[in-house]
């Protein structure tokens, strides 16, 4: 095993192009390769036998744990059946419209259709695309500019790359592009004044997004996209009163929104939708993680009435649709999916996201919130983040370089949990299958507490 072990070690640095990765410490084999071998619920563990909870499921999607019979099953049956068919002009499958009511019965008042793509990011990529369409058929071809959020998450394509507002995804790539704009992020542990309160900074927000649409012009801005809660960006909630006063603006300058529900869709937050969680009332929602656990690839845009009629007018104007992947709606993804929200709802995780999720942060709080070195611990629903910071009194953040997140991080990991390094700042995430026990979340809160004195020292 050890001699197979060291050969898929050498294969990975010699030929594996790792996604997010410092290519060359891997290459040079200066940074470790994990080659995980198998999962059960929230456990999951490597080809050398090492368990760890996985405090993080996967990237924010194993939603229903590792290791779910139904979807196997689920998955297997179609492949056997029809593992392919595309979905243009009008095709589907059982399980392609299945799933595509299942979604509807589940959203926001007001969603009508669903398109189906692989990843959040071709998701944002074919949302765009419908928003300069949207337009067009309306009669107003400048109002195309859309506003997203610094800090907000979006994808890792040139025009989701561009929707992004992580340093990391621009750097050398020649990005964000035009159309795109960026606002301020709803971040108000990091509020530049101090003094205002949760209420205050949402309306300074609000005030500030405003200044942009007039400063560009109402008739050039077509969409502002907002996850929920900032995810990749630190697990930043949002303020008191933020999505109200936003939302006041987007229509008083009619202006679509877009909901990027990757992350909180079909339950993180102890909602089916972050939108219900924040009475968030979108025109277009992006979804993908949640929506098959990761068993599968897939994404979707949920479509509100209002721009469906449109799009339809559209149609009806220009014929069909120029725009459609391969693999939209594949009947091995989709039919993950069916098994996948129909176990969501028999483990009655939604449920147990929220109230889980509410124990996790006050057991986290309590654990570590005291400390010199922790300056915020914050999240809501199955999501939390500790953010690390120089002197708590005065707000000073550690200098980058240190890379104080990373180092608590790799603590976690070899006490056997995993936690996230989030990207843009010493922040430690959280973000654990809906299915985590009371009793797991315990010893994810120990372990944390144990990492952090590991690297600070009891304090």
């Amino acid at each position: 095993m050890l001699d197979q072990s060291n050969e898929l070690a050498a294969w990975d640095r010699d030929h594996f192009f790792h996604p997010s990765t410092h290519m060359g410490t891997h290459a040079r084999g200066e940074s470790p390769t994990r080659i995980m071998a198998g999962g059960e619920g929230v456990t999951v563990w490597d080809n050398n036998g090492k368990k760890s909870i996985d405090a993080f499921a996967g990237l924010y999607c194993v939603n229903v744990g590792y290791g779910r019979q139904k979807i196997a099953d689920a998955i297997a049956a179609q492949a056997k059946n029809l593992a392919y068919y595309h979905a243009y002009v009008g095709h589907g499958t059982e399980a392609s419209i299945t799933l595509a009511k299942m979604i509807i019965d589940r959203a926001p008042k007001g969603m009508s259709r669903v398109y189906f793509g692989l990843s959040g990011s071709d998701a944002n990529e074919t949302n765009i695309k419908l928003i300069w369409y949207y337009n067009n058929v309306l009669g107003r071809p400048e109002k195309k500019k859309i506003i997203s959020r610094w800090r907000g998450y979006h994808g890792s394509g040139v025009m989701t790359g561009s929707l992004t507002g992580l340093d990391l995804f621009h750097n050398a790539f020649d990005l964000p592009r035009a159309p795109i704009l960026h606002t301020e992020a709803p971040y108000y542990f990091r509020r530049s004044d101090r003094s205002m309160s949760e209420e205050q900074f949402s309306q300074y927000c609000a005030d500030k997004l405003e200044e942009m649409i007039l400063a560009e012009g109402p008739e050039t801005v077509a969409a502002f996209i907002g996850e929920p809660i900032l995810g990749t960006g630190g697990i930043v909630p949002p303020p008191a009163g933020y999505w109200q006063k936003i939302q006041a603006v987007l229509k008083k300058y009619d202006v679509l929104l877009v909901a990027d529900e990757v992350v909180t869709g079909f339950g993180r937050l102890g909602t089916m939708f972050g939108s219900d969680h924040y009475d968030i009332k979108p025109d277009l929602i992006t979804i993908a993680k949640g929506l098959t656990s990761a068993y599968a690839p897939l994404s979707g845009v949920i479509v509100s009435d209002k721009v469906w009629q449109v799009l339809v007018q559209g149609s009806d104007k220009l014929g069909s649709l120029g725009h459609g992947w391969t693999y939209s709606a594949h009947p091995i993804c989709v039919a993950a999916g069916v098994a996948n929200l129909e176990l969501i709802d028999e483990m009655d995780l939604v449920r147990n996201a929220g109230e889980t999720g509410t124990y996790f942060r006050a057991e986290l709080a309590k654990a570590v919130g005291g400390h010199r070195h922790v300056g915020d611990v914050r999240g809501d629903g199955m999501l939390a983040a500790v953010e690390f910071v120089a002197d708590k009194d005065d707000r000073v953040f550690f200098d980058a370089s240190r890379k104080i997140g990373p180092q608590v991080a790799t603590a976690l990991a070899e006490r056997g949990v995993i936690g996230r390094a989030m990207p843009q700042g010493d922040i430690l995430g959280f973000a654990p299958p809906l299915c985590l026990t009371r009793e797991e979340a315990d010893i994810v809160v120990s372990k944390t507490a144990d990492a952090v004195n590991s690297v600070f020292g009891h304090g």
